[in-house]
This record gives C-alpha cells, sequence and structure tokens, in this order.
C-alpha cells in the first residue's frame, strides 16, 4: 500500500499527517510557530526555522506511523495563503517571511481605495485589495527596502516555499497566486496590466511558473532526504492553498456545500463553475478542481482571539491542570463554557484583536459586564463572538447564493464539540464535522494521490479520502436566544464605529 504524506504550513503551526489511500491519518506531528513582531503591525517567521520545523514533523509523523520515508509514494504541501516568501538565485531567504496578518502596507491600501484602484482592478483580480497580500508588501518593499526586492529571485507563498526546499524547484501553484490580486483569476494566468497599476512592473522578473495542484512539480532531492527521512525521488504536487485543502477534505466537490474553516481566520466558503465578481465578496479564487472557482468570505476574527484570551488571562487555571494531570487548557475551556448558561445580557465580544470585517478599522471590545459576571461568562462571550463575526460573512454569500441544508465546520474550532454545537444553534442548521485529525493535510493529500495515480481526479479521491464524522442538530430555542443577541452585537458594531481608531 502507498501512503501518502501532507504538509500543513499554517500562520500559527506547521503540521505533517501520513495518511492512506482510504483518508485514514497514521501519524501526525506539529510545532508552534514563533511568530516575530519586530514592529508595531509587523508579523514575520524565520524562513530557516520554517524549514526545520517542516523537516522535524515529517520524520516525528513518519515515527508516530510506524513508517520510513521508502513507504511514501507521494506529498504535497498546504499552507496559509498571501504574506510574501522571497528567495534568491541561490535559493536563500532574502529576508523573513511576511506573514499574512501583517499590517504594514495599511496605508498603501488606503491610498490605492482612495485612488479608485481597487475598483479598477477587480474585473481581473476579482477580490478586494488587503494589507498582506504580495502586491501591497511588494509596493512596501520597493519603497522601504528596496535592496530586498533587489537581491530576490523568486517570489513564493507558504506552501510553494516548503515545495521548493524539497524538490529545488520554484513553482507558484495557482489556486495560492489567485488570491494574491497578482493574477487575471478569470483566466488563470499572470497579466502585466496588474503589476503595472499596482506600480510594481519590475516585480515580474519574480513570478515563477504557474502550476497545477494535483500536478508532480518535482521529486524529493537527496538533500530534503537527508533532512526529513523521506526516500530521494519521492514525487511532490503543487498542492494548494488551505482553504481549498479544506474545501476538499471537507468533501466540497460541487455547488451545494458552504465550508466554514474557523480558525485564525474565519472563513467561510464555497464553489461555483462560473467566477463571481462583486465588490460586496471578499475574494473569489481558482479552485483546486479544474474548472471550478472559490468564493469566500473572510476575516482574521476567527479561533486566534481564543489562543490571545488563553494566553493572556488563562495561565494559572493551564498551570493548575498540569499540576493535576487533568488534560489541556482548551477542554478545560469546552468544559467551562458548557456548563455556563447564555443569558441576552451575557457579556457580549468583538472579536477583532488582528482585524475586523466591518469594512472599517475596528478593535476588539467586551461589552456589557456586570460585577456579577465571571471569567467563564467572558470565556463564552469569546466563542460566541467568534461565531457572530462567521455570521456576518455568511450573510453576504447569502446574497449570491441560497442558504444551505447543511454546513461543514473545520479548524480548530471543529475540535470542539460544544463551540461546533454554538455553530449549529447560531445557524440554525446541521453542521457536519469532517473526519480527520488534520484537514488541511488530508487535503494535501488527496492532492498527492491524485499526482501519483492513485486516484484519476481529485472527485474521486475525495470520494474515496473522506467522510463526516459526527454531526451537530441546531436548538431552536438557543438559536433563537443568539439572534437576539447577534442583533445587538450588530448594532454594538454600528454604533461603536466613531470610536474605532485606524
Amino acid at each position: 500500500m502507498g501512503f501518502l504524506i501532507g504538509i500543513d504550513s499554517g500562520g500559527t503551526a506547521t503540521k505533517a499527517a501520513v495518511i492512506d489511500p482510504q483518508g485514514r491519518t497514521l501519524g501526525t506531528a506539529a510545532r508552534n510557530v514563533q511568530v516575530l513582531e519586530p514592529h508595531p503591525a509587523w508579523s514575520e517567521r524565520d524562513m530557516d526555522a520554517m524549514w526545520r520545523d517542516t523537516c522535524a514533523v515529517v520524520r516525528e509523523a513518519l515515527a508516530a506511523a510506524h513508517l520510513s520515508g521508502d513507504a511514501v509514494d507521494g506529498i504535497a504541501c498546504t499552507g496559509h495563503g498571501n504574506g510574501l516568501y522571497l528567495i534568491d538565485a541561490a535559493g536563500q531567504p532574502v529576508r523573513h517571511a511576511i506573514n499574512s496578518t501583517d499590517q504594514r502596507a495599511a496605508d498603501i491600501i488606503r491610498t490605492w481605495q482612495a485612488e479608485g484602484l481597487d475598483a479598477h482592478v477587480l474585473p481581473l483580480t476579482a477580490q478586494s485589495l488587503w494589507a498582506a497580500q504580495p502586491n501591497a508588501l511588494l509596493a512596501w518593499l520597493q519603497t522601504h527596502e528596496p535592496q530586498s526586492l533587489a537581491h530576490a529571485s523568486r517570489l513564493l507563498m507558504a506552501k510553494d516555499y516548503i515545495r521548493f526546499r524539497l524538490t529545488g524547484i520554484a513553482a507558484m501553484e495557482e489556486t495560492d497566486m489567485s488570491a494574491t490580486s497578482l493574477m487575471n483569476v478569470p483566466e488563470g494566468t499572470y497579466d502585466d496590466r496588474l503589476l503595472a497599476w499596482f506600480g510594481i512592473p519590475d516585480v515580474k522578473r519574480l513570478l515563477p511558473p504557474l502550476v497545477k495542484s494535483a500536478e508532480i512539480c518535482g521529486t524529493v532531492t537527496p538533500a530534503a532526504a537527508a533532512a526529513t527521512g523521506l526516500r530521494a525521488g519521492t514525487p511532490v504536487a503543487g498542492g494548494m492553498f488551505d482553504i481549498d485543502a479544506c474545501g476538499l477534505a471537507s468533501g466540497c466537490v460541487d455547488e451545494r456545500q458552504l465550508v466554514m474553516v474557523a480558525g485564525t481566520w474565519g472563513n467561510n466558503q464555497y464553489i461555483a463553475r462560473q467566477p463571481l465578481i462583486d465588490r460586496d465578496l471578499f475574494m473569489t479564487s481558482r479552485y483546486c478542481m479544474p474548472g471550478w472557482f472559490l468564493m469566500l468570505e473572510g476575516s482574521p476574527t476567527g479561533a486566534g482571539n481564543l489562543d490571545w484570551f488563553a494566553r493572556e488571562f488563562l495561565g494559572d487555571t493551564q498551570t493548575l491542570l498540569a499540576q493535576a494531570g487533568e488534560g489541556s487548557l482548551f477542554a478545560w475551556a469546552d468544559r467551562t463554557v458548557e456548563q455556563t448558561p447564555l443569558n441576552l445580557d451575557t457579556p457580549l465580544f468583538l472579536p477583532f484583536l488582528y482585524g475586523s470585517n466591518l469594512g472599517h478599522p475596528a478593535q476588539a471590545c467586551l461589552l456589557g459586564m456586570k460585577g456579577r459576571h465571571t471569567r467563564a461568562d467572558v470565556l463564552r462571550a469569546v466563542y460566541e463572538g467568534c461565531i457572530f463575526a462567521h455570521n456576518r460573512h455568511v450573510r453576504r454569500l447569502y446574497a449570491f447564493r441560497a442558504p444551505p441544508a447543511t454546513i461543514r465546520l473545520t479548524g480548530g474550532a471543529a475540535r470542539s464539540a460544544v463551540w461546533a454545537q454554538m455553530f449549529a444553534d447560531v445557524f440554525q442548521v446541521p453542521v457536519e464535522i469532517p473526519a480527520g485529525q488534520e484537514l488541511g493535510a488530508l487535503g494535501a493529500a488527496i492532492a498527492a494521490a491524485v499526482a501519483c495515480g492513485i486516484y484519476p481526479s481529485l472527485e474521486e479521491a475525495v470520494r474515496g479520502m473522506t467522510r463526516i464524522e459526527r454531526t451537530h442538530v441546531p436548538d431552536p430555542e438557543r438559536g433563537a436566544l443568539h439572534a437576539a443577541r447577534y442583533t445587538r452585537y450588530s448594532e454594538a458594531c454600528r454604533q461603536l464605529r466613531p470610536f474605532f481608531t485606524a
């Protein structure tokens, strides 16, 4: 039996999974990403450390599966989109990578919007402009770090950089590229007009050849084999943007599904045969299945808010749990939320620590606190606030499509039965949780399975490698209470606008 490895280079963790041709996970490993913040609004990572972590998790996943690299037939990578990864002619990092939560180019975006450039480029890009896209970051480097651009030879995305380190071949996979505003999305090609309009025409020399998700893009080099424990010569597929990987692993192969990725970003997506180009939609990109497009509404209003709350306010609890051997902090958080009643006057949390989805700058807020409220009430408010941010996005999607019969939920929130049930109660449709420990890695492995001939197409691979693990049925009474609270949440967002700062 040929096994597969999916690598997921996310914004908060680097993960690998060994997966069999039926989609069963045999071994996983993960390393947290060290986010570097050398200046306010900057978010970076060390690219060499990223590669070392990738090598480590591949070795550890193989060990967990009790397999050697010789048992692996194919590999593919997924990762966070946007940000910026630059290498020089020798394949070395030019500078630290820039993450997709970076905000240094926010002024450039505001200038482009004031000039009407966002509307001008929309027929080609099919998406909003935002600060961590490569176009804005390249424009920022052109002004503030021209030496970095001068030394750069290739522009890559996160997973493309890992594929480069595995194979020695620099290529840009099209689902990732189609989310950068540097591609003509309807045509699926680079377009010199975009570079000219963004004022970065010299960047053309940095753009690598485009490849498909399930296309073999090279093989593992002897050096990469020595570092990872893989077999030299193992085929490596193009892979895909992490939203596509989660879509595949959720069984998203036609227009019926609505997939939510509740991770660092709260993403909400569906696919269709025709691209949707509308300034009220956050993004249309090319899906990993040929001939399909992915429509997405999302923002960094997701589980990163819970991570922050846990780090800043639950450290003592984590210490006590560790001392008592009573499990993880997030399992404790689930139990606490489940045992805490929801009332109309439970505090409201606006989950804007890392950005908003209001169409203007906004900051996180905790509203409605009273002396009788406890840390448990605030924790419940954080869970709910992240879902309300999803709700705002989904209501935008419903302007373009009918509500689905079910929702498929992935990401960190899907691992929490309590949080997933809250999603079902808010949206009042059944919420299905796809099987798999690491869905991003599973989506990548599906592409690898097609690339190395185990399945003839991505559609067939999805049918053979995915399934639903559990379903959460909505509670109408709790749904009515959440609906009333969402009305208050929306009104708070509107009324607080004069107090928000850029």
